[in-house]
């Protein structure tokens, strides 16, 4: 039936669209993804007429803002779902994986920020920024299968990857990314901080999480009881950037690590291009939507000025040793950038919906 319907040009889609509202829910509601997705709700104006907070742990009967309004954390019952038009899952895992076939099966569309979906055979990662990069159109689904929103820094990378090639041939490009805490959402977070605090005052360190010592320490893997281990989240980083950017982008050398840091991802990418090319065309070729580039008299871009923005954050400089050679340095808001995929994909999800009722 999806033949009837023409491709349309993928742009952000008009919020006040014919007056409709659509009513949402966000499973994993006190979770930092969670809390995320409802500010970036208000903040794009989501023509929302009802948004359930629901959750499966100690989070249940807190209250959360979202927009003007503020309401209770329920528990994640299948009756929650009746009349739901999108569910978002920032929960972990384990609760996506029990819970998202009742949110589909009472009519939502599916939108797993946990990664749990990845695999399933009806299930898209979806970046609506690389998406709007590469040109791709929108094409309406009468059922589409779950979204599953693409790990910020597959996000980061293709999208700084693919417009630095607009100024020229890459050669090569080898990447390492700084992972922080919030990464393993809250729990990573307090990990983090108790490791500091225990640290300075000569105590055990918890490594719960890690299990190994994160605090004032670079890690480039975990202990044997962590999960997800270091090297799955390397791995996904790369699968999820060749599924956004196909054979768009080349495929960089990737070095996942974790950093005492407890928000914001940090990258640095070596490139190396077919030929000598200006700063200053590598500059505009960057510059543009989600994208800031600064200059030597500005702050350098950072985790803190970073965080809050909807923008990565980039800065350029020629390889001193290597003619054709380049460095970038950038900083992106972690869960920013992931909820912002996350809502965008359920705005071009509503905006491919067929108009009228199907017969």
């Amino acid at each position: 039936m999806s033949s009837n319907f023409k491709a349309v040009p993928l742009t952000p889609p008009d919020p006040v669209r014919a007056g409709e509202l659509y009513r949402l829910a966000i499973v994993g509601a006190g979770t930092l993804k969670g809390k995320e997705i409802a500010e970036v709700l208000g903040d794009r104006n989501f023509p929302s007429a009802d948004i359930k907070l629901l959750d499966d742990n100690e989070s249940l009967g807190q209250l959360e803002s979202v927009g003007d309004e503020v309401s209770f954390i329920q528990s994640v019952r299948s009756e929650q779902f009746d009349k739901v038009d999108f569910t978002f899952f920032a929960s972990d895992q384990e609760c996506t994986r029990q819970n998202w076939k009742k949110a589909q099966r009472a009519g939502s569309s599916i939108v797993d920020l946990s990664y749990a979906l990845e695999d399933q055979s009806d299930a898209e990662v979806k970046a609506p920024w690389i998406q709007r990069q590469l040109g791709q159109t929108l094409t309406p689904e009468l059922q589409p299968g779950p979204a599953v929103v693409a790990h910020p820094a597959a996000v980061v990378l293709a999208l700084l990857l693919l417009r630095v090639q607009k100024s020229g041939a890459l050669k090569r490009v080898v990447a390492t990314v700084f992972e922080p805490a919030s990464e393993h959402g809250q729990k990573g977070m307090d990990e983090l901080h108790e490791q500091t605090v225990n640290l300075l005052s000569f105590q055990q360190l918890p490594k719960r999480v890690f299990d190994t010592q994160v605090a004032f320490n670079m890690v480039a893997r975990y202990g044997e009881q962590s999960v997800p281990s270091l090297s799955t989240v390397e791995r996904r980083v790369l699968n999820h950037y060749q599924r956004i950017a196909g054979k768009e982008a080349p495929l960089p050398s990737l070095l996942l690590l974790q950093a005492p840091i407890f928000h914001g991802h940090a990258f640095t990418l070596h490139i190396d291009m077919e030929k000598p090319v200006e700063i200053e065309r590598i500059s505009k070729a960057l510059t543009g939507e989600h994208v800031t580039i600064t200059g030597l008299a500005e702050e350098s871009p950072s985790n803190v000025n970073a965080a809050g923005q909807g923008d990565v954050l980039v800065s350029i400089q020629p390889d001193s040793n290597l003619a054709n050679g380049l460095w970038l340095w950038a900083a992106a808001d972690n869960l920013r950038v992931a909820a912002a995929t996350a809502v965008e994909c359920a705005e071009n999800m509503a905006a491919s919906r067929p108009k009228g009722k199907i017969q």
